[in-house]
Formats: structure tokens, C-alpha cells, sequence
């Protein structure tokens, strides 16, 4: 067992996903902490660096041993993943085991995403919002600056990917979108997925409550390949 691999702080296991990569039927594997502040996240449980009741690498080993040739593949989430210098070595390690690797990030940390990206088979990137405009969402200045080069680094490794932006009302209006979707056009990004926020889950007291979805703008996808709202 790599020895490295086990400091890796994991708040979670889903033994069976059909929507974690499209298409895929893998194990989810959550890691602890994420150093944005989203006040939509569904996961707020994640979202502390040290938590109690963490999962040890060991056990998800020995449960991914016995899943050999049942399970397409494996995706770490979070939480952020790459926050985590454990994590190439947990990758690594789950490779050998002879799984694919999907990947749920926000490109929190370009660099740790760089190292990774040649051992990934999919990654699902959270894009927030127009990058000038992250912390409106983050909390965190020079967010959108990490986003971007991280979103950069993907596009040009040729590594299948999902773009995703979760949308909320009081966050991201319509015009906010289009921006977003000029921005992603210009990068030669082919396919995006809008997604509507939880509710459930959602870090209370944050955002006010509201009764309806936000509004998609009609032509928000009409120049991508693929587009999709979920």
C-alpha cells in the first residue's frame, strides 16, 4: 500500500454511482475540504479541512479490490480533491488496481491539476461563473485566475470532460451566463451542462429562499455542440 496515499482525508464513499461520470458505473470517492466558499454547496459536510469519522485509505482499498472488473472506474470529488498532496499517490495507486480515474474539481490548485491530468481517463470541472466575477461566488480573490488556468490546462491535455456551471438566481444572472458563454466559445469549449442548484443540503441561512429556478436564456446554448440543462 503506498504509504503516501493514506494521509489522504476522505469524508465519503458512494460504492455505486451512475452519475458521477456519464456513462460510467464507478465508486465515488469524497475528499475532505475545499478552500472556496460557494454558499450554494450541496456539501458542506466536505467542506472543513479536518472533520471527525474520517474514511482510512486502507478500507477503500480493500473495497476496491473486491470491485475488480464489476466497476468501470473510480472518481475522487470532494470537497476540492486537488487541495490534497496525497492525492496523485491515492490516483496512482487506484490505477494499479487496474480502474479508470474521473476526476470532480473546481481548479482550485493548477499546479496539483497539471501533475494529475496524465493520469486521468475524465474530469468533471466546475466552472462558477464569468472568471472576473469569482469571488462573487468563491469568496476568494484571484479564484477566477486559478479557475481559468486550471480550465486552460484541461482543454489542452485532450482529456474527455464534462463543463458544468451551477446556477442560482442571486448569483448568476442571465447576463452573467452569456458572458460565461462567450468565454467558454473563445476557449473552444464544445459542451456545457447548466445545472440548477439544490436546495437540499445547501448551507442555510446563506442565500434567500426562492421558488422558482433561475432563468436560462434561450440562446445561452445554441452555439455549442452539446448543451444540456439538468
Amino acid at each position: 500500500m503506498n504509504r503516501k496515499a493514506t494521509e489522504l482525508r476522505i469524508g465519503g464513499l458512494a460504492r455505486l454511482s451512475t452519475c458521477d461520470w456519464p456513462g460510467q458505473l464507478v465508486a465515488t470517492i469524497f475528499c475532505q475540504g475545499c478552500a472556496w466558499d460557494c454558499p450554494y454547496c450541496h456539501n458542506p459536510g466536505l467542506r472543513s479541512l479536518q472533520a471527525e469519522d474520517l474514511i482510512s485509505w486502507r478500507s477503500i482499498v480493500e473495497f476496491l479490490q473486491s470491485r475488480r472488473s464489476l466497476l468501470d472506474g473510480v472518481v475522487f470529488s470532494g470537497g476540492e480533491p486537488t487541495l490534497q498532496s496525497a492525492l496523485l499517490d491515492a490516483v496512482t495507486e487506484v490505477r494499479k488496481l487496474g480502474f479508470r480515474i474521473g476526476l470532480h474539481t473546481a481548479g482550485i490548485v493548477p499546479e496539483r491539476l497539471a501533475s494529475l491530468l496524465p493520469l486521468l481517463d475524465w474530469v468533471g470541472f466546475d466552472v462558477k461563473a464569468p472568471f472576473a466575477i469569482y469571488p462573487r461566488i468563491t469568496g476568494i480573490e484571484g479564484s477566477g485566475d486559478n479557475a481559468l488556468e486550471s480550465l486552460r490546462s484541461l482543454l489542452v491535455s485532450g482529456i474527455p470532460h464534462e463543463i458544468r456551471t451551477t446556477v442560482h438566481p442571486f448569483l448568476l444572472s442571465p447576463t452573467d451566463l452569456l458572458e460565461l458563454r462567450d468565454q467558454l466559445l473563445y476557449l473552444g469549449i464544445e459542451n456545457f451542462v447548466v445545472q440548477q442548484f439544490s436546495p437540499r443540503g445547501m448551507l442555510s441561512g446563506r442565500l434567500p429562499s426562492v421558488s422558482e429556478y433561475p432563468i436560462v436564456p434561450q440562446n445561452l446554448g445554441s452555439d455549442f455542440l452539446c448543451f444540456r440543462v439538468r
